[in-house]
């Protein structure tokens, strides 16, 4: 490049030499004004050629042309060619891509910061019933208009999976995640859980069902039991421990059939209508008094700090159910002499009921699996204490049917803090409190 810069530079100094000696020779400035008027009309039209070629949409033959016009429009080519060899590999590589999104099973979309719809693969078409010719730039709550889609969306909480049912087949069940990246935009997969969904069901009638079929026979049998341990003489200490063993594990037995069920409707139906104004107060302070009776030996130091006022809409069995639940773990888990709290507040986030002790506490390791069914972070604790193992994983399910939260905060050697978040549109009347 340097060296056609020269020659250019050499050629210009050139013609300048032969115009002068030229207007020296005929006495007259024409010719150098000639001379240089010519080379500026020579290097428009190579301007002009230079714009010809950079509009046109193939690149591939430059204009001829000499010195340092014909070295830039070579420097130009090359250019042209890399980014042409750059762009094609960069079509391969998103046809590649398009090719192994479609090859999912799973849906792909993709959603712009508006909410419109950018991309999907064929599985969408499949499972979503998309069409591209119609649905490419829609609005993604047009073409699914399930309810609990919307407020999905809106929420903006992405943590948990929905499940809903197909746009196109009310027979499949979709699981929908959403993860959010750039500016707004969001990158949607759903796969198909249907399979998954029949047999949770089947493994949830199953569990009804036995749960149902057992009631009965353990009635009977509890009859029976009490009776023989009425009759019995006192001096027949051996038969005497035995029928009390029985007694105690039938009690254990329709405890556990007793959670089961309850667990099983809170799974198997929606939340019904039966929410009224719970007197919150009321409830907790009978459940003191219950604790208090329950850990007798314990010698628990229980507080209560709820206001007489507090109220909160919900249904009162599944709320006694599950604060019930949580008052009596910590009497069970909380060691002779230990010290328990129930805490009720109001505040701009809704209603909160914290059950705190000074116990053992939990490995945090534990806590994400707590509330699964029969989940035992440690098994001579629950069969010292009787426990079903059912007791937060119905705790969980009441929360759930009331759009709240149960959240868990342990540590080993300093005790457990319980504490159920409930919505504010639960509020019966204004916060009373804050939280501390």
């Amino acid at each position: 490049m340097k060296a056609s810069l020269a020659k250019e530079v050499n050629r210009i100094v050139g013609l300048l030499l032969l115009a002068a000696l030229a207007a020296l020779a005929v006495g007259n400035i024409w010719p150098l004004l000639a001379g240089m008027l010519g080379y500026i009309i020579w290097s428009t039209r190579q301007l002009f050629g230079l714009y010809s070629w950079l509009v046109r949409d193939d690149h591939t033959e430059p204009p001829d042309s000499t010195g340092l016009w014909g070295e830039f429009y070579t420097r130009l080519e090359h250019l042209f060619q890399k980014e042409r060899r750059a762009q094609e590999n960069l079509q391969g590589i998103i046809h590649r891509a398009q090719q192994s999104v479609n090859a999912l099973e799973d849906v792909v979309i993709l959603i712009d910061q508006h909410g419109y719809l950018e991309y999907w693969n064929q599985a969408a078409e499949h499972y979503m019933g998309f069409n591209a010719r119609q649905d490419l730039g829609q609005p993604l709550t047009n073409l699914i208009r399930h309810p609990k889609f919307t407020e999905y969306l809106s929420q903006g909480d992405f943590r948990d999976a929905l499940e809903i049912p197909s746009p196109v087949d009310d027979n499949r069940i979709l699981q929908f995640r959403v993860t959010e990246f750039g500016v707004g935009e969001q990158l949607m997969m759903a796969r198909d859980v249907t399979r998954l969904h029949h047999l949770e069901q089947m493994r949830k009638d199953f569990v009804a069902n036995v749960s149902h079929e057992l009631k009965t026979p353990l009635t009977v049998l509890k009859g029976y039991l009490e009776t023989l341990l009425d009759t019995v003489p006192e001096e027949q200490s051996r038969l005497r421990r035995a029928l009390t063993q029985m007694d105690n594990q039938s009690n254990r037995m329709e405890a556990l059939v007793s959670d089961l069920l309850l667990l099983a409707r809170l799974e198997g139906t929606d939340a019904d209508n039966l929410s009224q104004a719970v007197p919150v107060h009321g409830m907790l302070k009978r459940m003191r008094e219950n604790a208090l009776a329950l850990s007798a030996d314990k010698a628990h130091s229980i507080e209560l700090d709820v206001t007489e006022e507090a109220r909160l809409i919900a249904n009162p069995a599944e709320l006694e159910s599950a604060f019930g639940n949580l008052i009596t773990n910590a009497v069970k888990y909380t060691p002779a002499g230990g010290q328990i709290q129930i805490r009720w507040w109001q505040d701009e986030r809704g209603a909160h009921l914290a059950v705190s002790d000074n116990g053992v506490g939990i490995d945090p390791a534990h806590i994400p699996r707590l509330t699964e069914r029969f989940y035992r972070p440690d098994n001579s604790r629950v069969t010292e204490t009787g426990g079903t193992g059912l007791g937060l994983a119905i705790v969980k399910h009441v929360m759930i049917r009331h759009n709240g939260k149960l959240e868990i905060k342990s540590e080993l050697g300093k005790g457990s803090v319980f504490t159920c978040h409930f919505p504010a549109d639960r509020l019966v009347s204004k916060p009373t409190a804050v939280a501390g």
